[in-house]
């Protein structure tokens, strides 16, 4: 029979549940005998079968947890570990994180135990850093649309003349002209996307019926090949913002995830889920008043994943894994992401690359609106 301090009055239980962060009791024996939904969403396991499980069955072997807790039991005294790895099979790898135990009365039996995902303070300062280099392009992408296009637009014309008076070996001459041409102004034309401030059209959007059209529109087109999955959460409320260019973001997204896993590829799938994840806010300067990001948007695929080496600038300009790819697509992610007062984030693993949208249900206004 579990001691009574084990079983939370009703009101500490909704305190403890209320409570972003994964919190777990553990009694004497090492089972698990309370956990707050949080923890049930971390270890991806429902309220029962975790009350079932024994603590070392949730962590990988040898987990250093294991240790911090027998130290809390032997001096009774509150323990904490930072940036311990305990990624398994089920969570799989969610990063480091801090865990906090502290003894429960009567001294030597059960010990409560937080964990703090450092994960999340991490991204929301490469996002920082994300913007700042998103205005960097802001800027250039202005001054290569002034100073390129108008000088491309005489080199085409030109072009054009000489290929009315020569023969067809030359006229492959000038077409390559051309088409070099074009190349360049569709790259100017990305480029300028980010100086773009014309305002769009803001409204009150119902984020399902945005990622639907875009999954039309993958499946009719760069997307035939894999399988598109949906899981979503059916209560969310509508978020504000520009629904053209959250068609951008996710048919980025999702475009990405489908050149990632290939036309050969034979099992691919992208599943596309929403969630309401509260417990996230961003302060985006010092004297800014921190926001709420509830919204949850991922979209994951099965491909390979995206090297080690330029994962953690995945988002900033030029930086790609294709061999003909500009590098701006993720960039502008970013960009229109940050717009809508949101960050964007990524994880991957073989088989297993998350892209995670985090958006307020309430944006600010776009630059430029009144």
């Amino acid at each position: 029979m579990t001691a009574p301090f084990n079983r939370p009055r009703p009101d500490a239980l909704k305190i403890l549940n209320a409570l972003a962060q994964p919190l777990v009791t553990v009694d004497g024996h090492g089972l698990v005998v309370d956990a707050n939904i949080a923890a049930e969403n971390f270890f991806d396991m429902g309220r029962g079968t975790l009350l079932r499980s024994r603590l070392e069955e949730l962590l990988p072997f040898g987990s250093p947890v294991l240790g911090l807790v027998a130290d809390t039991r032997k001096n009774n005294a509150t323990v904490a570990g930072y940036k311990i790895d305990i990624s398994t099979q089920r969570t799989g790898n969610r990063g480091p994180v801090d865990v906090f135990i502290a003894p429960l009365p009567p001294a030597g039996e059960s010990v409560a135990i937080m964990l703090q995902e450092r994960a999340i303070a991490e991204k929301i300062d490469r996002q920082l850093t994300h913007r700042s280099a998103a205005r960097s392009v802001t800027a250039l992408g202005a001054m290569l649309a002034h100073e390129i296009k108008n000088p491309l637009s005489g080199i085409r014309g030109a072009a054009q003349l000489l290929e009315a008076g020569v023969g067809d070996e030359d006229r492959a001459l000038t077409r390559l002209i051309c088409d070099e041409t074009d190349r360049i102004v569709k790259l100017v034309d990305r480029m300028q996307s980010f100086a773009d401030s014309t305002p769009s059209q803001w409204e009150s959007l119902n984020i399902h019926a945005v990622l639907d059209h875009v999954k039309r529109l993958a499946q009719a087109g760069f997307a035939r090949h894999v399988r598109l999955v949906e899981n979503y959460d059916p209560s969310l409320p509508p978020i504000h913002g520009s629904r053209d260019q959250l068609i951008q973001v996710f048919l980025n997204l999702i475009k990405n995830a489908a050149e990632a896993i290939g036309e050969d590829g034979i099992d691919g799938e992208i599943t596309i889920t929403t969630a309401y994840r509260p417990g996230v806010r961003l302060r985006s300067g010092k004297n800014a008043e921190p926001v709420s990001l509830p919204l949850e948007i991922c979209v994951r695929d099965n491909g390979p994943g995206i090297p080690a080496d330029i994962a953690a600038n995945l988002f900033d300009p030029f930086v790609t894994t294709k061999a003909q790819g500009s590098g701006l697509g993720l960039a502008l992610v970013a960009k229109l992401v940050g717009d809508h007062g949101g960050i964007v984030e990524c994880e991957s693993h073989p088989r297993r690359t998350t892209f995670r949208v985090l958006m307020p249900l309430q944006s600010n206004r776009p630059r430029g609106t009144a």
